[in-house]
């Protein structure tokens, strides 16, 4: 059940956002054990002075103006999924929209109880039943 926040500068097209959005989606089912459908995103665009970052910093290359903040917000994973899954999204975003791995910025956040949760119709995520997978 991630939840997802996408931050870059303004300026990308529809196409883009939808190509970018895709790959996450594709990398979180694929890489982090995510069940399909489970798709909550938010994809925001700052104006250029509103996303302050270094272009270096932790990097051996330098990152462009189409540089990506990307939170995920989601129940534990263990350290090889969290691996494998930026692995996959680095490796998905290259091929679609073409972003640059020293551009993509991940930040991997949890909730360790499903009553942090709801999806909607005032229930707890522990409350629903889930179809198998």
């Amino acid at each position: 059940m991630p939840l997802v926040r996408v931050t870059m500068i303004k300026g990308k097209s529809p196409e883009y956002i939808k190509h970018l959005s895709q790959s996450i989606y594709q990398s979180l089912v694929e890489a982090y054990l995510m069940p399909e459908n489970d798709m909550f995103q938010i994809i925001e665009q700052l104006e250029p002075e509103a996303l302050i970052y270094d272009r270096r910093f932790g990097i051996e290359g330098e990152r462009s103006d189409d540089f990506v903040l990307i939170n995920i917000e989601s129940d534990a994973r263990r350290r090889d999924e969290k691996q494998a899954f930026v692995a996959r999204l680095v490796e998905k975003l290259a091929t679609s929209p073409g972003l640059s791995p020293d551009d993509v910025f991940v930040r991997l956040s949890t909730n360790t109880v499903m009553e942090d949760w709801s999806f909607g119709s005032g229930k707890v995520a522990s409350d629903i039943e889930y179809p198998a997978t």
